[in-house]
């Protein structure tokens, strides 16, 4: 199912060249906005933890995650699939089997993993199946990613936590999974919030993303 995020762009396209001078197409071009640098930190291999967080638009879950302190890296791309080396093009039809996801470098000398899953409940519409927010498909939905027992452990145990809050009627369609192999994605997706600030903006608020995390995190944001 091509993803709601093409439809918003192309639908308003005079509105968007009257901005910015670019492809309408946001997803799948470069964009040429001004960019900002990326923050570069210097942590001993040691200290380096991974996680795997699939929140619907992968460009949207990186910038969420960049905002944590103790993350120091993250990648957007996907995971999950059956075809290998996927690109962009093939996961967003959604016959691949991936989902978007970002791979997140942390300081485990700053934050943990479960600190990570605290973080990573509030940028996301948990009681979603069909994908997140604007974006629809199975490659959209939402999903924590273990790469070792003890990440799984944590996972199902925050899942419960939530479940048992009694913050939500319906129950919680985020899925824990298995990490498979992750492919990055092209290099325009990565800090696509950094290189282009306006397109992913006007992507963001048309996407209704955090109306409704508001809606739903009233107390958390």
């Amino acid at each position: 199912m091509q993803s709601n995020r093409h439809h918003i762009i192309n639908s308003t396209a005079l509105f968007m060249l009257a901005i910015i001078t670019a492809q309408t197409t946001a997803c799948q071009q470069p964009g040429n906005d001004t960019p900002q640098q990326p923050i570069v930190h210097s942590v001993p291999e040691e200290n380096i933890g991974i996680a795997i967080f699939a929140g619907g638009c992968f460009w949207c879950t990186e910038s969420d995650f960049d905002k944590v302190p103790g993350v120091i890296s993250t990648t957007s791309g996907f995971i999950g699939g059956t075809v290998a080396n996927p690109t962009y093009k093939q996961v967003v039809v959604g016959n691949t089997g991936h989902i978007e996801a970002v791979r997140i470098e942390y300081d485990k000398s700053i934050t943990t993993y479960a600190a990570l899953l605290e973080a990573f409940w509030p940028t996301i519409d948990p009681v979603f199946k069909g994908g997140q927010f604007c974006d629809i498909g199975p490659q959209y939905r939402s999903a924590i990613f273990y790469l070792n027992p003890e990440q799984q452990a944590l996972a199902a145990a925050s899942k419960a936590a939530l479940e048992a809050s009694g913050r939500f009627e319906q129950p919680i369609a985020t899925e824990i999974l298995p990490a498979t192999q992750f492919y990055s994605a092209e290099e325009y997706h990565q800090d696509y919030y950094l290189k282009n600030p306006l397109r992913y903006t006007f992507y963001r608020s048309n996407c209704g993303r955090d109306d409704r995390l508001q809606q739903l995190w009233e107390d958390e944001h």
